[in-house]
């Protein structure tokens, strides 16, 4: 009777053991469905998905769309999926709600009697392996992306100026915007100080619990490219647009703070102005001290 016991107890350890081994199996070979699809199956690896979705929206935007006319928003979106790298977008702003129909970040204005645009395109770097998409590059958590950025692609913003005419579109310039993501909204302002209009591209920057503007100026006019200057607002940065020596170009007044750990408390701030021989800003109290337009180092290249 005893050894018939441990023979039924070693029979259901045995079960118990191979019920775990097969359960192990088929969760390992099956888990990449119940995940998600892998990486070969996700759009962002297969240019010819994100390229058929971006029709199908596309379409879906045409419907829904109540008025209509040459050379509009949608008819620039087919133009940037038709003529650009795939993996590009003509992006949209951030939405103010989750219930908000997209709006792209375009900017038509009249000149001549021609009709021109102002928008912001994302292309995909064409060395990663994976494209982007617009919902890892617009919005506050989107701003986290050039922590490390590859891993959901890496985006390449541009500010870019068309004009339509006679049925097509015509590139007049683009210009580098020298972020990866966060993307709020593109505004056209006028600097007051010189009556000169300007676009303002805002980024979010959850990092300074702030925001991030670039600034071109259309110092040239506006088919010429414009100057850039970034300027920024967080819990311990600031950096504002000011006229410091009253010419056309835009200088700016950075400010230092003390960090106590609870507050953050303003105490400085110093000038630097636009030297346009050397395309940079200069500190107006050490003239050694020059900066490029923005922390990455781009050039202002202003003629």
């Amino acid at each position: 009777m005893f050894k018939k016991k441990k023979v039924l107890i070693l029979l259901v350890v045995l079960v118990i053991i191979l019920a775990g081994y097969l359960s192990y199996v088929y969760i390992f070979n099956t888990g990449s469905s119940s995940r998600g699809p892998s990486q070969q199956e996700e759009v962002a690896y297969d240019s010819n998905k994100d390229l058929s979705i971006q029709e199908i929206n596309l379409a879906e935007r045409k419907k829904m769309a109540k008025t209509r006319f040459p050379g509009d928003t949608l008819d620039l979106m087919e133009y940037v999926i038709r003529n650009y790298p795939k993996g590009t977008y003509l992006i949209d702003d951030d939405r103010t709600t989750s219930y908000n129909t997209p709006q792209s970040a375009v900017i038509y204005t009249r000149e001549n009697g021609g009709t021109y645009i102002y928008a912001i395109i994302a292309k995909s770097r064409q060395s990663d392996d994976r494209l982007i998409e617009q919902k890892n590059v617009i919005g506050y958590d989107a701003s986290f992306i050039d922590l490390d950025s590859t891993k959901l692609g890496t985006a390449l913003f541009y500010l870019s100026l068309f004009k339509y005419e006679n049925s097509s579109f015509q590139l007049i310039w683009e210009t580098p915007v020298p972020t990866h993501g966060g993307f709020n909204r593109m505004t056209l302002e006028n600097w007051a100080a010189q009556h000169m209009q300007y676009i303002r591209i805002n980024f979010h920057d959850a990092r300074s619990s702030g925001h991030v503007d670039y600034n071109y100026f259309l110092v040239n006019g506006m088919f010429n490219k414009p100057m850039p200057m970034e300027t920024y607002e967080g819990i311990n940065c600031k950096r504002t647009l000011v006229d410091f020596n009253k010419d056309k170009y835009p200088d700016w007044c950075e400010y230092l703070f003390v960090d106590s750990g609870t507050s953050s408390t303003p105490i400085d701030s110093v000038f630097f102005e636009f030297r346009q021989k050397d395309s940079v800003f200069v500190n107006t109290r050490n003239k050694r001290q020059m900066r490029k337009y923005n922390e990455l180092g781009q050039e202002c290249s202003v003629k």
